[in-house]
């Protein structure tokens, strides 16, 4: 207890600055205030003076213009004044952490947005951490059991490995995180819900998480309406507070929904600071920003790993859009949502054949990745003549493949659909699997 008490005060001490320095503000363009003054770095905070009874926003400088300071704020300027004082507070932003965080649901700062107490944190952490030595990164060849059959069987998952979901609006991608959420094998889940509205976040709380996923998860939220600044915080937070947990050596599945909502909050810095606008308008430093984020996962030789789940919303179901094309040549795999799939009610409806798990061969026996291949085929074989087939021009006989396929496909789909409630083990799948493709369409 003793110990404990020494470091909170630790911790507030260094907190303090011994020498003020201040500034005064100038002019403010709706996202970006221009100070003179004060003497601070690149992502040093500041509190900015609202009132005479001593209330502060808390900004951060984010660039400099013609010797002038530029700061954005975390909260909204209502009530600020031209002239307010500026003051340098002499640190960066950090998060508090603990293993009290598991079960709660939290700010971008730390705060409790559940209506609990304030969580018991252990220690801070800077939000923003250097990458993984490459030297010190494991080998990633042990399986991540995520519950999802169709993920498990036929692109199964390696623990450290990353992993976008490719998805446009409305085609269940909410529901998967959550399936993978309550589902998966890991210690602790961390997800960050970045730019969603206040309504999605219920409900994804409270029907896609449910009561057993919130019971081993961290929940970061940035909706929509806060400024863009907080938002892209708030994905480097749950990156760190997902690193804390690593490093006590447990198994963290890390889900970002979504990474371009990230994207675009960091156009709206970049293009506030004076970034020149590149593909779509995205500025340069979005593009610099991603692989930094992403490298933060895998796993660690000295014990513990970050399996990390990015959604990717693909603007009008545009798979080579920037930041999907871009997401796509870094991560370690990809998963795409089909709405064609889902409008034929097969959920998840994950299309296989635009799917891919680079380290299949790693994490799977030499029979799954049989059986895998042996469903792609199938399937692939049924989608290239499935206008002929629904037409009903097709005539049995006259090709064999496609005589077995259309035997199995149904079968093979049926196999893979779920309900989010149901959970199978990636044996069951396999053997499911294993038993359709391989045995009976060997039969035929």
């Amino acid at each position: 207890m003793i110990a404990t008490a020494l470091q909170r005060y630790r911790t507030l001490l260094s907190q303090r600055v011994p020498l003020a320095h201040y500034g005064r503000l100038l002019a403010f363009n709706g996202l970006v205030i221009e100070a003179q003054g004060p003497a601070a770095r690149i992502g040093e905070l500041c509190e900015i003076a609202v009132d005479q009874e001593g209330g502060t926003i808390t900004a951060e400088v984010v660039g400099f213009r013609d010797g002038h300071v530029l700061l954005m704020p975390f909260g909204h300027l209502r009530g600020v004044s031209a002239g307010a004082r500026v003051r340098a507070l002499g640190r960066k932003l950090q998060i508090p952490v603990g293993r009290a965080m598991i079960g709660r649901v939290v700010d971008a700062f730390g705060a409790p947005l559940d209506s609990g107490p304030a969580p018991l944190y252990e220690g801070q952490r800077d939000i923003q951490r250097a990458p993984i030595n490459p030297m010190h990164r494991a080998p990633l060849d042990e399986a991540l059991e995520t519950g999802v059959k169709a993920i498990d069987a036929v692109l199964p998952l390696a623990k450290g490995q990353r992993v976008g979901v490719f998805a446009g609006s409305g085609v269940g991608k909410s529901t998967l995180l959550g399936m993978m959420t309550r589902h998966v094998r890991v210690d602790v889940v961390v997800v960050a819900l970045v730019g969603e509205r206040g309504r999605e976040v219920g409900d994804f709380l409270q029907e896609a998480l449910g009561a057993e996923g919130r019971a081993k998860s961290v929940m970061l939220v940035a909706t929509a309406d806060q400024p863009a600044l907080v938002r892209t915080h708030a994905v480097h937070a749950a990156h760190a507070v997902a690193e804390y947990f690593r490093d006590l050596g447990m198994d963290v599945l890390l889900i970002v929904d979504s990474i371009t909502r990230f994207a675009m909050a960091q156009r709206e810095v970049g293009l506030a600071v004076g970034e020149p606008p590149t593909s779509r308008g995205y500025p340069p430093s979005v593009f610099n920003l991603l692989p930094q984020i992403l490298e933060r996962g895998g796993r660690v030789r000295a014990g513990g790993s970050i399996s990390a789940i990015y959604s990717v919303l693909v603007e009008g179901d545009d798979m080579n859009e920037p930041v999907a094309d871009h997401m796509r040549a870094i991560l370690d795999g990809h998963i795409v949502l089909s709405r064609e799939i889902a409008a034929r009610g097969q959920l998840p409806a994950i299309d296989l054949l635009a799917s891919v798990s680079r380290l299949l061969a790693r994490v799977a026996t030499d029979e799954e990745q049989r059986v895998a291949a042996r469903v792609k085929s199938v399937v692939a074989t049924y989608e290239s003549s499935r206008d002929l087939i629904e037409m009903g021009a097709y005539q049995a006989g006259t090709h064999a493949g496609l005589d077995e396929a259309v035997a199995l496909y149904p079968r093979v789909v049926d196999s893979l659909r779920q309900l989010p409630s149901e959970v199978a083990t990636r044996a069951e799948s396999v053997a499911a699997l294993r038993h359709l493709v391989v045995h009976e369409g060997a039969g035929r």
